[in-house]
């Protein structure tokens, strides 16, 4: 394949959770690849420096802020994107939030609600605020930033687990459904990944990889980057024959 499949140059994407993590690496990655990125985010000032980053590849940028769980807070920031681009043809629902440790019986009701709101209900939201634009130009990918999480168990996991694995059937479900409106839906399932959350687990980035790392037959964490080249092939023509299935980069973790 030569690296025109690759290219992304005259798209507009949409992501999520874009002032951080992943889904920096995720809008970066897209405006490499020749894409106009608008990156949402419930941090404002990370959502603008994401933009910044963006528009320094020679790509158009813009930033929203928004609460992915928050119904109003998706039609403002759908309407805000879809002023500044019409077109929509990659849309890219990263944003996650704090996911509590526990067990049914540890979780209360309001931790369970917030993060499958956030991790679930989020991608409902930015799906259905965008899919109309994305079938009006004739078609595009969706991407749902799933966990390795979501095809196999760990303890005191339970909500996590939950979401991610009901992100990678809601794939399955809308690629059922928009197939024939040249609409693509896909999950990527990272394994455990260099960013704030696994610090925020684990205490520093040293005791992540010590503990973290060698759960994953390459022996360490992956990086921000190994991803977003990952989406760039589900957002790209590369990948054209692809949907409804869940991509996996998560370092060997699910083989072992």
């Amino acid at each position: 394949m030569t690296d025109d499949l690759y290219s992304l140059n005259g798209k507009n994407a949409v992501v999520t959770g874009a002032g951080a993590g992943i889904g920096r690496a995720i809008a970066l990655a897209f405006a490499r690849a020749g894409a106009n990125v608008a990156c949402i985010d419930l941090d404002a000032a990370a959502a603008a420096a994401t933009q910044q980053d963006v528009e320094k590849s020679g790509c158009r940028g813009m930033a929203a802020t928004c609460d992915v769980g928050i119904e109003g807070d998706v039609a403002a920031a759908a309407a805000s994107v879809l002023a500044a681009f019409p077109a929509v043809h990659v849309l890219v629902n990263g944003a996650a939030g704090h996911d509590p440790n526990g067990s049914v019986l540890d979780l209360t009701m309001e931790q369970w609600t917030r993060v499958m709101t956030v991790n679930v209900g989020g991608a409902f939201l930015m799906s259905r605020a965008f899919l109309p634009a994305m079938i009006a130009a004739g078609g595009g990918s969706i991407i749902h930033i799933a966990s390795q999480l979501g095809s196999v168990a760990a303890a005191s996991r339970a909500v996590y687990c939950t979401s991610k694995g009901a992100l990678i059937q809601l794939a399955r479900a809308m690629a059922t459904d928009h197939a024939a409106q040249n609409i693509r839906v896909n999950t990527l399932s990272p394994g455990a990944i260099e960013t704030d959350r696994p610090v925020k687990r684990f205490g520093s980035m040293e005791e992540a990889q010590r503990i973290a790392g060698p759960k994953h037959l390459l022996g360490r964490l992956g990086r921000p980057d190994e991803i977003a080249a990952a989406a760039v092939f589900l957002a790209s023509d590369a990948s054209s024959f692809m949907t409804g299935a869940d991509l996996l980069v998560d370092g060997g973790y699910n083989a072992v």
